[in-house]
């Protein structure tokens, strides 16, 4: 399912009032807000659906495939999700 896929999907649960624009609206406002939680470090729990937060990588020393030389690999972030129960069970 792509973005513009989950608009349909959001209007269609909204009902027939509900417009494409405003369900397009509601989705990037849930999306935002989750972006920004996560931009200031805090971790994002949707009951019944997961959790999102920041992980810290570590600076490590890692190979070059083409080469082989060693070569250090620099810190970084990344967002993980783990899947609540409910979700688990509903798959």
């Amino acid at each position: 399912m792509n973005k513009a896929e989950l608009v349909e999907a959001v209007q269609k649960a909204l009902g027939e009032d509900a417009t494409k624009r405003s369900a397009e609206d509601a989705l990037s406002a849930v999306l935002d807000s989750i972006s920004g939680a996560l931009k200031a470090g805090q971790k994002v729990q949707i009951i019944g659906f997961g959790t999102f937060d920041v992980k810290n990588r570590a600076a490590r020393m890692g190979r070059n495939p083409k080469t082989g030389e060693a070569m250090q690999i620099a810190a970084s972030k990344s967002v993980g999700f783990k899947a609540s129960s409910t979700l688990k069970g509903a798959l």
